[in-house]
């Protein structure tokens, strides 16, 4: 795939996908947007890829939608913003519908749609120094799609904090609130982060992909429902050649 707003590239087991705006603090725009879904896409149909690594070259992360994205929206009409919505809306529902972990590796700020962006990949890492906030509501906007993501990742109260105060928070604090999963020191931020997207190598691809599946399907449904879900996919699971050799493994050592 060619795109000038991002870097694509598959490394072993591990697709690595790089916001490539520097300049710009990797703002999102359409062919960057674009550019992400169709890394995404490819990264998701080859079997050898166990994990999509996304990052952010130069300071920042992503600054969330540069000025002339802005000014769409600000001049736009009813139509073409709601069809640059639905653009935003599609990679987020992207990321959750790829089969292996999406991990972001956030280094330096990861404010407004680059937070969004954030937020919607399944596994967060950030470096000490990284800075994180939705502040939309400072020019009157609304973080409206991704609240669906982020009032599932913490609190109801502290979603309302976050998306009202329009404040940046620490990567601590981004942990403390359950929107970051780890949180590494910046010298150790890249070896860190590549031996954490390493560590699914050592587990069970088909394991991984049905646990991801099923985990988001099982939002909304009933304790039942779930249950009955969890069930099928369990029967599933244990008829996957990697589970029929894990439990060959395991027992040959019992012996």
């Amino acid at each position: 795939m060619e795109n000038d707003s991002l870097i694509y590239a598959v490394e072993g087991s591990v697709a690595l996908v790089t916001l490539d705006r520097p300049e710009k603090r990797n703002a999102l725009d359409d062919a960057l947007v674009s550019g992400l879904k169709e890394a995404l896409r490819d990264a998701d149909s080859r079997d050898e890829v166990r994990a999509i690594l996304l990052t952010g070259a130069g300071a920042d992360f992503c600054s969330g939608a540069d000025l002339s994205a802005l000014k769409k929206i600000s001049e736009g009409g009813v139509a073409e913003n709601l069809e640059d919505a639905r653009s935003l809306m599609e990679l987020y529902s992207l990321i959750r519908r790829v089969r292996v972990p999406v991990v972001a590796a956030v280094r330096g700020r990861a404010l407004a749609g680059g937070c969004g962006l954030a937020t919607a990949c399944d596994i967060v890492l950030a470096a000490a120094s990284a800075r994180f906030g939705y502040p939309e509501v400072k020019i009157g906007f609304v973080p409206a799609m991704v609240m669906a993501i982020l009032r599932r990742n913490v609190s109801e109260k502290r979603a309302f904090e976050l998306i009202t105060r329009g404040a940046e928070i620490s990567a601590a604090e981004a942990e403390r609130a359950g929107l970051v999963n780890q949180v590494f020191e910046d010298a150790e931020f890249e070896s860190k982060v590549e031996a954490y997207v390493a560590g699914f190598e050592r587990v069970s691809r088909s394991a991984v992909v049905l646990t991801k599946r099923l985990l988001y399907q099982m939002d909304g449904m009933t304790f039942d429902a779930a249950l009955q879900t969890g069930a099928d996919v369990n029967t599933v699971a244990r008829m996957t050649e990697d589970c029929r050799a894990g439990v060959a493994r395991f027992l040959s050592k019992t012996k």
